[in-house]
């Protein structure tokens, strides 16, 4: 019985000298990163397509159980929203192979504008993909979540390609109005939707937004306990990845969720003793 969790990215500078030893090379981050965590977001290729070079490192910084939820590029999915891109979609896949076992899943976020009119364009994408994947999707337009017919259409689509749908639970942060800095940024970026809850695969994957408050952001996740909880026990293997806006204490915060769960599951297997955050030394 395993529990992976993660956060939105594997180097931070508050993190580092705190979590993290200080100074690390760019080759040794993830390494450090993934003695805290047994899973990641990968964001930064929402943005670019890595260098297979950059992928074949990562491999090399990760055991073969870490997680990536890797997501696809803006250019398939916000740009070209899923048509004619053959082109980009071969280069990711190939940019993406090193990873392995630790290609989790490839992740689908769609733009807050793609609704349900837009359905037969994801269900004609996702029958291209190639089956070697797992596919998450993440959707944001709220008829997703407030009519029932749309929300049964989607799920349908997602079924037949045997995909999850990715909650992003921002219900936290959007309780009670900002205190910072970083929860104004976040107000005025992230999708104000409902909780979702429902797994449709046995690989879930949460993506939870709390506050830049520790004791509202473990107040906020206690339903997302018991949740994974039952999926555990009914046999799903989740990933839970745990935000706040300025993600300060993010890594903290996995580990903290993780074991949590694992005062209720004791059998859960924990997670690896953290590298020292000292820099190592030849003395």
């Amino acid at each position: 019985m395993r529990l992976h969790v993660g956060c939105a990215m594997w180097t931070h500078v508050p993190w580092q000298g705190r979590f993290l030893p200080r100074p690390l090379p760019p080759t040794e981050r993830l390494r450090a990163y993934a003695s805290w965590c047994n899973a990641v977001e990968g964001n930064t290729t929402f943005y670019a397509t890595p260098a297979r070079s950059t992928v074949e490192s990562w491999a090399r910084q990760t055991a073969p159980d870490f997680r990536f939820v890797v997501k696809l590029p803006k250019s398939i999915t916000h740009e070209r929203r899923l048509t004619a891109i053959d082109e980009e979609l071969r280069s990711f896949l190939e940019a993406i192979e090193p990873l392995e076992s630790r290609a989790h899943a490839l992740w689908v976020q769609l733009p807050g504008s793609f609704g349900p009119t837009e359905l037969g364009t994801l269900a004609g994408f996702l029958r291209q993909l190639p089956r070697s994947y797992r596919y998450a999707v993440e959707v944001r337009h709220r008829a997703f979540f407030d009519d029932a017919r749309s929300v049964r259409l989607l799920e349908s689509v997602l079924a037949r390609a045997e995909a999850e749908w990715v909650p992003f639970d921002t219900t936290t942060l959007f309780q009670s109005p900002p205190t910072s800095d970083a929860e104004r940024d976040a107000w005025t970026k992230k999708p104000r939707v409902p909780r979702r809850s429902a797994a449709l695969t046995d690989r879930p994957i949460v993506r939870y937004l709390g506050r830049d408050d520790t004791a509202r952001t473990v107040e906020g996740w206690q339903e997302w306990i018991g949740t994974v909880v039952e999926w555990l026990r009914e046999g799903r293997s989740p990933t839970v990845f745990v935000h706040t806006p300025d993600n300060a204490d993010a890594l903290m915060l996995a580990r903290r969720f993780h074991d949590e769960v694992r005062s209720r599951l004791p059998e859960l297997e924990p997670l690896p003793e953290p590298l020292p955050n000292e820099p190592l030394t030849l003395f």
